[in-house]
């Protein structure tokens, strides 16, 4: 099972990650969970014609047709636009009528980047419940198969800790290595050994809540006000900035104009190796997303 390695290039916006597959991924995003439906497809026009050319949506977040219809409103060609989107948990049997949804919703041909959403089967008819004969293991089997439909360009995994991810590679029809694993990155979660492992097998680590969502402890952390004033840069700029200095891509949510401009506005700066080290060592620790509402345990503490 040969992969390709990792790597970047550029700075800022213009950061541009090299994927297993040969691939370049966009560093900086859109993210899209947690969009009201008639938000999103603004916010999403809104980003293209500002610059972003990475939108990240999902199943799951139910608003894949409003996505679809912000990048065609955007005006910016489908070429120059890299989309991402997910499989979700009760759909793990069903992996081509799942991508034939959101390829439905969205008004696509295809993704560029498709992910297993979680590492959970869990049974459509009660979702309480994990599937008896099937797990992730079988899901990515799957997904191999979706490469050779011209459908994905490329296939990854998300929320998936260094357990899960070990299982997968061991496993004998695993013949594809993630393209990407999404995972929960922020100051407050920075898990830099599952960024090591990620690296280590040529998988690249995208963030998510990289702004450590809304109403984060985050916003009132001493250190990074502090440094945000000092730099004259907004905190979310310092975390998102930390993000792609730790050759992570980020993409962070928001629906509202000046914040989506704000969040773009990352070239020219940098955070010195000090500057990193303090948002790396912030003390306190916290997880946005939990895998209590989960059929299985998903997270196992090791991340960190």
């Amino acid at each position: 099972m040969a992969t390709g390695k990792t790597f970047s290039e550029g700075k800022g916006t213009k950061k541009v990650y090299t994927l297993n597959t040969g691939d370049k991924m966009p560093g900086v995003g859109l993210g899209t969970w947690q969009s009201k439906p008639n938000e999103v497809r603004e916010a999403v026009k809104n980003a293209l014609q500002m610059g972003y050319r990475h939108i990240d949506t999902a199943l799951a977040y139910g608003n894949e047709a409003e996505v679809g219809q912000g990048i065609i409103d955007s005006g910016v060609p489908r070429s120059e636009i890299w989309v991402t989107t997910k499989l979700d948990n009760p759909w793990h049997k069903r992996v081509t009528e799942g991508i034939a949804s959101s390829l439905k919703d969205l008004k696509l041909d295809y993704v560029d980047l498709y992910l297993m959403h979680w590492p959970s089967s869990t049974r459509p008819d009660d979702l309480k419940k994990h599937y008896d004969d099937w797990n992730f293991v079988d899901t990515w089997r799957e997904m191999q198969k979706l490469l050779q439909t011209g459908q994905v360009r490329n296939i990854g995994v998300s929320n998936f800790d260094q357990e899960n991810l070990e299982k997968l590679l061991a496993a004998e029809s695993t013949t594809v290595v993630p393209a990407v694993n999404q995972v929960e990155l922020h100051p407050n979660h920075p898990s830099p050994k599952l960024i090591a492992f990620n690296q280590s097998k040529g998988i690249h680590s995208t963030a998510y809540s990289c702004l450590g969502s809304t109403d984060s402890p985050l916003y009132k952390d001493p250190t990074l006000l502090d440094m945000a004033k000092a730099k004259g840069k907004t905190p979310q700029q310092l975390m998102l900035m930390w993000g792609l200095q730790r050759e992570t891509s980020v993409i962070p949510k928001s629906v509202t104009k000046s914040r989506i401009e704000a969040n773009y506005q990352l070239d020219g700066w940098e955070l010195t190796q000090e500057e990193m080290d303090k948002l790396s060592n912030l003390k306190d620790r916290f997880k946005v997303c939990g895998d209590g509402w989960l059929p299985v345990k998903v997270f196992f503490g090791n991340d960190e």
